[in-house]
């Protein structure tokens, strides 16, 4: 099974890429921001306390998350593989994700990187923001806390996946077609 942790600051292509992934492999795209945008559209209770915090550009509590993944696993036992977009963030998400994989006779095959400069990434979270009505990358404030927030709390993470040598990173500038081409590389040395 092909499990590949798609990771980027917002903004870095992670939404367009994984669907690459979809096409060329046939995985299962498993996105924490889309999960959690279902449960707001929805209204769940837990929706709305999402919606909240992320509003303010902060994150969701890890144990919730992990549940929601884990059951999206049990949805789809008969997937290729699984794409994990947005998540992990933090260290203790991916042990956290490790023991849920390995509880389902499973692991992560590789994290790939996206890399994308700040300025760039304020760029394109304001045009998306225009675009697609998100409060969430339509305040250059927010957008800059979400940015700090997941430089501060997700290096560790890229760390982790270091020391088990499943950590690559790709240029996340240049054409859409170029980018996936790389990513591609590194995806055939993990299947």
């Amino acid at each position: 099974m092909l499990n590949i942790v798609l990771f980027g600051p917002p903004g870095a292509g992670k939404g367009t890429q994984s669907q690459n992934l979809i096409n060329k492999y046939a995985l299962v795209h498993l996105s924490t921001g889309d999960i959690l945008r279902g449960e707001i559209s929805s209204g769940t209770s837990l929706g709305l306390a999402a919606k909240k915090l992320m509003d303010e550009g902060l994150l969701v509590p890890d144990e919730v998350v992990i549940g929601m993944i884990s059951n999206k696993l049990d949805q789809n036992q008969d997937a290729k593989g699984f794409i994990f977009d947005g998540f992990p963030r933090t260290v203790a998400q991916a042990e956290a994700l490790d023991q849920l994989l390995v509880s389902k006779q499973s692991a992560i095959s590789g994290m790939i990187a996206l890399e994308v400069d700040q300025e760039e990434l304020e760029k394109r979270l304001l045009a998306r923001g225009k675009e697609s009505g998100r409060p969430d990358d339509q305040n250059p404030e927010i957008i800059k806390k979400r940015v700090q927030e997941y430089t501060s709390k997700t290096a560790q993470v890229a760390n982790y996946y270091q020391a088990q040598n499943k950590f690559y990173t790709v240029k996340g500038i240049g054409s859409i077609e170029g980018i996936f081409e790389n990513i591609a590389k590194v995806v055939e040395k993990l299947g």
